[in-house]
């Protein structure tokens, strides 16, 4: 589907054009043509094929999608692919992707699967001719500075959520769920590495943009794009961090758990030593013996008695002054 097809020229919009129209205005070298599809068709990708000449293989990429996070020149054109992460409702990655065409004067964006489109990089592009004037790169650049910034959120939000199951691990209350904590913070694992898979590869390839052999459309905005890979850098090592804070809590929980199955060992523990002596005492004189200490004294069985509540008095002291109760 066709969201936008404009020409711009000296870095403002000249008109919005006709399908049929962009390869007229690629072929002046004083305007640039930028293009943005949604979900195309192979047809629809087929027209672009021919009006921009773009090559056979990132075609192909773009129809297919699935593709890991890259950079690819061919010949004087780049075919760039993104990735867009969002969370749903139910807290969720939903996970979009871009595929970016570049040239010297046209930019053309797939968009599939993402929620959120990109009207927002065309109205900031519009908003600054004196850097739209640098052509396709610049959009390039929007485009991917703007796919790194809804990164941010995410991570804010599983932040906020690793906070939040680190406070129930130490909630008392909730001791009887330390199984779902756990199963929690697998999740949360899960999903941070999931936004591993998708930022690393994508700050691999804009490294390509930042220094050494920088391909010929990009070289003037090396400085923008070294932004965006300090912006990834940051997300990464953020994200590093959240993963070795979710292993640290999973051991924690553990931990808590070992601990608490230890406290409920001491417990009975001593609970039992409280019964074990008298159990023993009413066990000896319940022997069928016909002398034993004390059997024919008048007052045998109350002061029998007084001793197994003296013991266990002093056994439940000792207990309770050592925290086993």
């Amino acid at each position: 589907m066709l969201i936008n097809c404009a020409a711009y020229q000296d870095g403002r919009k000249l008109a919005d054009i006709d399908i049929d129209s962009i390869s007229d205005y690629v072929a002046r070298p004083e305007c640039f043509v930028w293009v943005a599809l949604k979900d195309p068709s192979p047809d629809e990708l087929a027209v672009m094929k021919d009006e921009f000449n773009l090559h056979e293989l990132a075609i192909e990429d773009a129809q297919h999608g699935h593709q890991r996070p890259k950079i690819e020149e061919y010949g004087d054109s780049l075919f760039a692919v993104m990735h867009t992460v969002e969370m749903d409702e139910q807290g969720e990655l939903v996970i979009g992707e871009v595929a970016v065409f570049v040239g010297a004067n046209y930019v053309l964006s797939v968009r599939r699967g993402a929620r959120t489109g990109f009207q927002s990089v065309r109205a900031r592009c519009e908003r600054e001719p004196h850097l739209l004037t640098e052509g396709s790169a610049f959009v390039l650049y929007a485009l991917l500075d703007d796919v790194v910034d809804r990164y941010f959120p995410v991570i804010e939000t599983m932040s906020a959520e690793l906070e939040a199951l680190e406070d129930r691990i130490f909630d008392k209350n909730d001791s009887a769920a330390s199984r779902e904590i756990i199963q929690d913070l697998y999740t949360m694992k899960r999903r941070l590495v999931s936004m591993q898979h998708h930022i690393v590869p994508l700050q691999e390839a804009i490294g390509k943009l930042t220094g050494g052999r920088v391909p010929s459309i990009c070289a003037s905005m090396q400085e923008y794009f070294r932004d965006v890979y300090d912006h990834l850098d940051r997300i990464a090592r953020n994200i590093e961090g959240r993963r070795e804070m979710v292993v640290t809590a999973v051991q924690v929980n553990l931990g808590m758990i070992s601990l608490a199955e230890s406290e409920i060992t001491k417990r009975l523990g001593s609970f039992a030593a409280l019964f074990a002596v008298p159990t023993m005492i009413a066990g000896i004189y319940g022997m069928n013996f016909e002398r034993i200490p004390e059997l024919h004294f008048r007052y045998g069985y109350p002061v029998v008695l007084a001793v197994m509540l003296a013991i266990d008095f002093v056994l439940y002291r000792r207990f309770r002054k050592a925290g086993w109760l």
